[in-house]
């Protein structure tokens, strides 16, 4: 295995200066300079696309790469591999069928909240079991001496996946695949987000599990208070979505949030309602459009030249209002811009000064038709006293050079955890 776990290397206290980013979802003005401190260490590197993490309460942290597999981060600094994909080397154990393309392969990672008596943990990956395939969620058990896994049971089979290639931008297969697990911290339920694979009918379907935001049990049944529309699949919570990457919880509330991949403008940011509507809808001749390349309007007008964001956003919409009046309104659109706004989670602990209780997410950065390239962590202040509400947009100034953010994960220590596609698992610590 490739994987290099750090000495514990305290790097120098660098001061994190709040920048002024500006939003659309509102205008407001920046609350001045954070004068919190971050130590930076290198947890774990050589790794080949990190994609998710998830903690136990001693530290233990589970990890996807998404073209190899699942491993495990134990206290003493071990790395034990686990459950490899189809191909993959180095692993006690492999599942043939698993395999990655293009955005899908193993991707996320949870762990039950009754680990301690089931050993259970849960993983997404895509897989070639059905024709066509799928995207999978496979709940595992855990040996004792966390050398390996068995008896996997897959509790989803049918989110769909891309099999060919298309003519849009990323058009190959495996596009748009969404795949972040979480656990609900108050109702143990299982949260998976799932993408529209360049298929304009998935989004706004009642029966395509893509483009949806599920919640269930353990055993893959829709939570029993679900309240899609009528017809829905039972296991929908919200549907209308693009390509859900980011989820968390607000740490008062337990509120469900999301961030989402934008079409080459507006990401976005949206506080979840049940059985609401993200207003995502690419099908061509409606809403005022006529037939787009291979019946996907996602990246028109003009999806392979720069234009204006907000000229594009007028022709398609990332939250259609006119057509979905009712649809969730996002918090946050990231100043009009797409570039990949991928992970999310909460800061908690007075160890964060100002910053307790505030949203970071994890942006990627693309760089399109003159969009800035912006990869980097923004530290989002919410207003909670009547909904769920942006007040300030903070860019944290970062102790390491920046990359793909593609999971951001709080540990068990209070530390921000940051995995970026180029290999790297890093830790970041509040200064004393």
């Amino acid at each position: 295995m490739t994987h290099r776990p750090s000495s514990a290397l305290a790097g120098a206290v660098v001061p994190l200066v709040a920048g002024s980013f500006l939003f659309a979802l509102p205008a407001l003005a920046e609350t001045g300079t954070n004068t919190t401190s971050l130590q930076h260490e290198v947890v774990l590197d050589g790794l080949e696309n990190p994609w998710d993490m998830a903690f136990l309460d001693d530290g233990t942290m589970f990890f996807t790469e998404k073209c190899k597999g699942l491993s495990v981060l134990m206290p003493s600094g071990e790395v034990n591999a686990l459950l490899g994909m189809g191909g993959s080397e180095g692993y006690p154990s492999t599942e043939d069928d698993l395999f990655c393309e293009g955005q899908a392969g193993m991707m996320g990672v949870a762990i039950d909240p009754a680990f301690s008596e089931n050993r259970r943990i849960y993983v997404y990956s895509t897989s070639n079991m059905s024709d066509p395939h799928t995207n999978r969620l496979m709940r595992l058990v855990v040996g004792d001496d966390f050398t390996s896994v068995s008896d996997r049971t897959d509790i989803v089979e049918d989110v769909p996946y891309k099999m060919a290639a298309s003519d849009h931008p990323f058009g190959g297969p495996g596009a748009h695949n969404g795949g972040r697990v979480r656990f609900h911290p108050e109702s143990g339920l299982l949260f998976l987000t799932t993408g529209d694979n360049h298929n304009s009918e998935v989004p706004q379907s009642p029966t395509m599990m893509g483009s949806k935001v599920l919640r269930m049990d353990t055993d893959g049944n829709a939570a029993p208070d679900n309240a899609p529309p009528e017809g829905f699949d039972m296991r929908t919570y919200t549907y209308g979505h693009r390509n859900v990457q980011g989820l968390a919880f607000h740490p008062e509330t337990n509120t469900p949030i999301v961030a989402e991949h934008g079409p080459w403008h507006s990401d976005e940011i949206t506080v979840l309602e049940n059985g609401g509507n993200g207003g995502w809808d690419p099908r061509p001749n409606m809403a005022g459009r006529g037939d787009c390349p291979d019946n996907y309007c996602g990246y028109m007008p003009n999806q392979n030249e720069g234009m204006n964001r907000f000229e594009r956003a007028a022709f398609m919409p990332m939250t259609d209002f006119e057509t979905y009046p009712d649809a969730m309104p996002p918090i946050w659109s990231n100043n009009g811009w797409s570039q990949g706004t991928s992970s999310a989670a909460f800061l908690t602990g007075e160890q964060w000064g100002d910053w307790d209780g505030a949203l970071v997410v994890g942006i990627m950065g693309i760089g399109f038709g003159g969009t800035p390239i912006g990869q980097r962590i923004d530290v989002i202040q919410l207003d909670n006293s009547d909904g769920i509400s942006v007040l300030d947009v903070t860019e944290m100034t970062l102790p390491m050079e920046a990359g793909r953010f593609r999971s951001l994960v709080q540990g068990p220590d209070g530390s921000l955890y940051a995995a970026v596609d180029e290999g790297t698992i890093h830790k970041l610590t509040p200064g004393m």
